[in-house]
C-alpha cells in the first residue's frame, strides 16, 4: 500500500515501539510503501530510498484518495530550516503546521504577493512564503553539483547531533550526507557505508574532492578543500555539525578520525 508522511517529522524505529532506537527520520511529503501492519499503531514501511523500519501510523496517510491526489501533483522542496504553513496568506493567520528543510509540498496556482498556496499529503491546504520553496530535483544536474552539495551540507552547520536524525532539529553523520545529496536530486544509502546498488562507489583517498565522502568505522563525512571535512559528530565539545581536518598542522585536526580513515567514495564521473 502506498502512503506518504503528513506529519512534520516521522520517526522510523528499529521496532514497533517508541522506546526502540531511532533508525531514521522521514519528512513531510516523503512517499513510503506500507509493507505490513505491526499492531494498531505501527506500520512496517519501505522508503523511496529503500530503507525500512517501523513508523507510527498517525504520521502516515491512510486513505487511497488522499494518496492518489497527492501523487498527481508536482512537488516543491522546503529549503528554509523551518517554514510555517498558514491558513491564509497573512503572517497573522493561524498556523496549520511547521515544515522542515527537505519536506515536499504540492504548489497550487500562481504565487500572489510573495505567498504560495500549497497542498499537503493528507489533503489540507495552506500558504507559505515563496522564498521558502525551491524546485524538487529528481535527477542531478551535474554542472556545479559539487559546489551545491557542499552548500547544502554546510547549511546544517551547528545543528545538534541526533542519532537517526535528518532535519535541522538534529541530524547524524549519514543523515547529513544523505540530505546534501537528496536536495540535489540523488538518493544515497542511509547508513555510513558503501552499498551496491546505490550511487556511491569507492575511490582512492588521494582522488577525493569536495563533495566526495570519507568513510570511517561507523562514520561518514563530506570532503571539503584543503584536507578539511564536514560531518555530524557527537564528540564532546562538538555535539553537532562541524568542520574538522585530516592535516596535523590544521587547528581543526582530529587525530582519532585521521587514524581510522578507511576509504573515500564518490558519485561523480571520473572526469569531473
Amino acid at each position: 500500500m502506498q502512503s506518504a508522511v503528513f506529519s512534520s517529522l516521522c520517526p522510523l524505529h528499529t521496532a514497533p515501539d517508541a522506546s526502540a532506537p531511532l533508525a531514521d527520520e522521514l519528512l513531510c511529503g516523503w512517499p513510503v510503501e506500507i509493507l505490513s501492519a505491526a499492531g494498531p499503531s505501527w506500520a512496517y514501511v519501505r522508503t523511496h530510498y529503500r530503507y525500512e523500519g517501523y513508523a507510527p501510523t498517525c504520521c502516515l496517510t491512510v486513505r487511497p484518495e488522499e494518496e492518489e491526489a497527492w501523487r498527481a501533483q508536482g512537488k516543491a522542496l522546503i529549503l528554509q530550516p523551518a517554514a510555517d504553513v498558514l491558513k491564509h496568506p497573512a503572517v497573522s493567520a493561524p498556523r496549520v503546521c511547521t515544515l522542515l528543510r527537505g519536506s515536499l509540498v504540492a504548489p497550487e496556482g500562481e504565487p500572489q504577493e510573495g505567498w504560495q498556496k500549497i497542498l499537503l499529503p493528507h489533503g489540507v491546504c495552506g500558504y507559505t512564503k515563496c522564498s521558502f520553496l525551491g524546485p524538487y530535483p529528481t535527477t542531478p544536474r551535474w554542472d556545479g553539483l559539487r559546489r551545491r552539495v557542499v552548500e547544502a551540507a554546510t547549511a546544517y552547520r551547528g545543528v545538534q547531533y541526533r542519532w537517526g536524525g535528518k532535519s535541522p532539529l538534529g541530524i547524524d553523520c549519514s543523515g547529513l550526507v544523505f540530505m546534501a545529496y537528496f536536495l540535489n536530486g540523488l538518493l544515497l544509502y542511509r547508513d555510513a557505508k558503501i552499498v551496491p546498488g546505490f550511487p556511491v562507489r569507492p575511490i582512492p583517498l588521494s582522488q577525493a574532492q569536495p563533495a566526495d565522502l570519507l568513510f570511517f568505522p561507523g562514520h561518514v563525512a563530506l570532503c571539503l578543500e584543503g584536507g578539511r571535512y564536514l560531518h555530524a559528530t557527537a564528540r564532546a565539545g562538538s555535539d553537532g555539525v562541524v568542520i574538522n581536518s585530516l592535516r596535523p598542522e590544521d587547528p581543526l585536526f582530529r587525530t582519532d578520525l585521521a587514524q581510522s580513515l578507511q576509504t573515500a567514495g564518490t558519485v561523480f564521473p571520473l572526469e569531473t
